[in-house]
């Protein structure tokens, strides 16, 4: 069960459907109408559409009332939940009547301030009185949620990336494809929205280009701030793509992908640039040291300048960004293959089913 239907969230749960799946077992989707609902009928799972918005409010228990209903009808041995708003509705419909995984993707109240933030701990807290399994996507994200006193058992499963399809390719080649000159070239995948941060990197991107003057930002998505960001910039290096599913040309395109994202639990832009040999750049935010490693550079959270200094270094020697690049390849093909993380969600779910015996 997911509320956000496209991105990374989506992209998780989708490989898990197809990999239980070819297990042998029965899947089902509960998610609102959209990209993964389509997706997965494509791939033959069976859907029930969930109506549900992003936030919590008023409309949240007619979303309990009717997922109690799905659930009521597919019968499921367990019921795994993804994404803040799932885990509240989710818990909230089951109460610990059928085993239950929660999976984060990112603590709600590390988006939140204030009362609302104060709420949504005190929510994980009594949550987690019906949440049999946590996962949480690395190593930061359980600790977070410790700090925040959310108990239970809980296991770390790091996110992983299809390392058979995305792979090192040509960069001139790529940057053929795609229409884009053959020039220092900085990529940066995410939606649109102040937790993806691209306003930080435009921050830092008239610096990158004082050092770097044909330099160029190649931004891939779309989301709530694209027209705004849009308006505010009148750089014309700078291309505003919008949102594409077929992101591995512009890993391939890269010179360096930037992840400046305010909050992340462990982020797939990073895993899919290492995949594509390609060095990374980020913010020190959950996860991220967990996955970069000695693929790229990794600042003070928020730090400007000092993303704008790693990104200059990189363009100014591609040798280091290619050896960088090479390192992330072979730290992905050993710690973030997704068929080790099917393996892993997949040994969890048994368990839980023999212990409900």
């Amino acid at each position: 069960m997911s509320q956000p239907v496209t991105a990374g969230v989506a992209s998780v749960v989708l490989e898990l459907a197809e990999a239980q799946r070819a297990l042998g077992w029965s899947v089902a989707v509960v998610c609102p109408p959209g990209p993964l609902a389509e997706r997965a009928r494509g791939l033959g799972v069976e859907v029930r559409e969930w109506p549900a918005g992003r936030q919590p409010g008023i409309g949240t228990v007619a979303e309990v009332v009717r997922l109690r209903r799905i659930l009521r009808d597919l019968a499921p041995d367990v019921v795994h939940l993804h994404s803040s708003k799932a885990g509240l509705v989710g818990r909230l419909a089951v109460r610990g009547r059928r085993p239950t995984l929660f999976q984060p993707h990112l603590w709600s109240f590390q988006t939140a301030t204030g009362v609302v933030a104060r709420a949504s701990r005190a929510w994980e807290r009594l949550g987690s009185r019906w949440t049999h399994q946590l996962v949480c996507v690395s190593d930061d994200e359980l600790a977070v949620g410790r700090a925040a006193g959310v108990a239970g058992p809980a296991e770390v499963v790091c996110n992983g990336v299809d390392v058979d399809r995305l792979r090192p390719s040509d960069r001139v080649a790529a940057r053929w494809r795609l229409g884009l000159p053959d020039v220092p070239t900085v990529v940066c995948v995410g939606r649109l929205a102040p937790l993806k941060g691209q306003d930080q990197l435009l921050a830092a991107w008239p610096e990158v280009r004082a050092n770097v003057p044909d330099a160029r930002l190649v931004l891939v998505g779309d989301g709530p701030m694209g027209e705004r960001w849009r308006a505010d910039c009148d750089d014309e290096s700078v291309r505003w793509w919008g949102h594409d599913d077929a992101v591995a040309d512009f890993y391939a395109a890269a010179d360096v992908v930037v992840l400046p994202s305010r909050a992340e639990g462990m982020a797939l832009v990073p895993l899919e640039a290492m995949a594509c040999g390609r060095s990374v750049v980020a913010f020190d935010v959950s996860g991220v040291r967990q996955s970069v490693g000695e693929a790229g550079a990794v600042v003070p959270d928020g730090d400007v300048t000092a993303l704008a200094d790693a990104v200059v270094a990189r363009l100014l020697d591609p040798a280091l960004a290619e050896r960088e690049g090479a390192r992330g390849r072979r730290r992905v093909e050993l710690l973030f293959d997704r068929r080790q993380v099917a393996d892993q969600i997949a040994t969890l779910v048994d368990k839980l089913v023999v212990g409900a015996r």
